[in-house]
């Protein structure tokens, strides 16, 4: 029996990590029982490294995905984007009609826009992977002003699409409340899921042969826009307080110049802190050499909507998190689940009183073994792609 088509679009590219590990991980799970082809935006620079697209197109190769790289353009930004949006969408109408596409997964709105074009044509269902509150995220980053036409413009998006998909999917359960209570949606039978970001629990797992030198403060990834790096070195330094000889250790690839000018700026002492950068493979062994991980967030309405990749990877290797409220489900997740501490709040009581919780907390002798096994019960790729298995069936049904 010949496996249903599915036209993935995505306007981040699969030469990037993200959609290595955000998408293409996913697929090559259900490749087995779908027929898969992903529509994507590639970054210029990607594209022309023909080492990295022949290995990517191997890699899709041999899980029997079918790859049409687009190229993504940047700015001026909204221009680009309309430029874009056009391509896609007679790209994605020609790929529903050529090969009888049965369901459209579009990750986010500008792919969702895509694939709603296309459905009407097509009469393909639409799954809509929202990943977030996209108009009120540019507001909230300072990107389009509040109530403009761009930001009024794409709520009125927000509100077709969610009207118009045959199923929607969000990365948290404060987010799907929200959604839910949108006035438009009420008395609809709209299916709507929520499916966090996952991480692939079989690479970020605890590792028997690596143990912190000291107690280590560790921080992964970006440092810009949504994260409060100030916090954290100002947790930091109160750690230091109560353990002297505690490090931080800052796992970050583009921005380490920006770092250690913030570190000297809180007379961190340089010898306390480790600044690196590591490819994804090797992410795994500098989480396990942490104590702790912070995610600290600016919590702004758009990240109720938001998952942190790099909670998910910290809980699988059996490392707490010090992280806040108002971001996603964390609170829930790090409070409730044991797994460690959300702040209330960013003055120096709050932040005294949350590294105070945190250090009792990493006395715990089970702490580790439970934040792995919430990270397997939460977080499993394979549990993403059991969820998605199910929607893909239903829609199909």
């Amino acid at each position: 029996m010949p496996r249903p088509n599915v036209l993935y679009i995505s306007y981040d590219g699969m030469l990037e990590p993200l959609g290595q590990s955000q998408v293409i991980a996913y697929l090559e799970k259900l490749a087995d029982e779908y027929a898969f082809r992903i529509l994507s935006f590639e970054k210029p620079a990607d594209r022309a490294d023909a080492a990295k697209v022949a290995a990517l197109k191997a890699r899709l190769d041999a899980a029997g995905i079918i790859w049409h790289p687009m190229t993504y353009h940047k700015s001026p930004s909204v221009p680009a984007t309309l430029f874009d949006l056009a391509m896609g969408t007679i790209m994605a109408i020609w790929l529903c009609w050529r090969h009888r596409v049965r369901i459209i997964h579009a990750r986010s709105y500008v792919p969702a826009l895509m694939g709603r074009i296309a459905k009407t044509l097509s009469g393909a269902k639409l799954l809509f992977d929202m990943r977030g509150l996209w108009a009120d995220e540019r507001t909230d980053g300072g990107i389009w002003p509040p109530g403009g036409g761009v930001y009024r413009a794409v709520k009125g998006l927000e509100r077709r699409l969610l009207l118009a998909s045959d199923h929607v999917v969000t990365l948290t359960h404060n987010s799907a409340r929200e959604i839910a209570s949108f006035d438009y949606l009420q008395g609809r039978n709209v299916r709507l899921d929520v499916i966090p970001t996952c991480a692939d629990l079989e690479r970020f797992r605890p590792d028997p042969e690596i143990r912190p030198d000291c107690f280590t403060f560790g921080y992964l990834g970006s440092v810009g826009t949504w994260y409060m790096f100030d916090e954290v070195l100002d947790c930091f330094a109160l750690i230091r307080q109560h353990i002297p000889d505690a490090r931080l250790l800052v796992v970050n690839r583009k921005e380490q110049d920006f770092i250690r000018a913030k570190i000297a700026e809180h007379g961190i002492p340089t010898q306390a802190v480790e600044i690196t950068s590591a490819d994804h493979r090797d992410v795994p062994k500098m989480v396990a050499r942490m104590s702790v991980g912070a995610a600290i967030i600016k919590p702004v309405y758009s990240k109720i909507a938001s998952a942190p990749t790099k909670l998910a990877e910290y809980l699988g290797c059996g490392v707490p998190c010090l992280g806040n409220v108002g971001v996603g489900d964390m609170k829930e997740i790090l409070e409730d689940e044991g797994t460690g501490v959300a702040l209330t709040g960013f003055d120096k009581t709050d932040l005294a009183a949350g590294v105070e919780r945190l250090l009792k907390l990493a006395e715990d002798e089970g702490l580790a073994a439970r934040c792995r096994e919430v990270a397997l019960r939460l977080f499993s790729l394979d549990g993403g792609v059991a969820d998605y298995r199910r929607i893909y069936a239903g829609l199909l049904a």
